[in-house]
């Protein structure tokens, strides 16, 4: 991180804490970068370190990337299918409150909150999922 050179990592973290700035080892099971134009990098079971100095947020990952195509990737959703489908089934995965879970859970991941907190979050803004990012902020 810092050019400690040999300092010992539990007088660092003080050190650290000192200045303002708070480590946090996240437990990550994979960490996808989606590039433009060219092949997503892909981290199984990476190390993920959080930073948090002077109000941002910086993310360190340590780990051997796999390049994959964009539709290789696990997880990813096609937009053209997932209109399609809301509109067979009237809807976008929406469990109470007409707030898809699509959106909870976009809202919980970049606010860093519980999924309950993230929709209130949204029912309070009918929906604006940036108004209730900055709510939860």
């Amino acid at each position: 991180m810092f050019g400690g050179g040999g300092m010992n990592p539990r007088k660092m973290k003080q050190m650290m804490k000192q200045m303002g700035i708070d480590v946090t080892e996240l437990d990550a099971t994979e960490v996808v970068i989606r590039t433009e134009g060219e092949e997503d990098l892909v981290f199984d079971a990476p190390q993920v370190t959080r930073m948090d100095a002077q109000g941002q947020q910086t993310y360190q990952i340590v780990g051997e990337p796999t390049r994959q195509e964009a539709t290789a990737v696990a997880g990813d959703v096609d937009a053209e299918a997932t209109e399609t489908d809301e509109a067979e089934t009237g809807g976008g995965g929406a469990d109470d409150g007409g707030i898809p879970d699509s959106d909870v859970e976009i809202v919980a991941a970049r606010a860093g909150v519980s999924k309950s907190d993230a929709r209130a979050a949204l029912e309070a803004e009918d929906g604006d999922l940036a108004a209730a990012i900055n709510r939860l902020e």
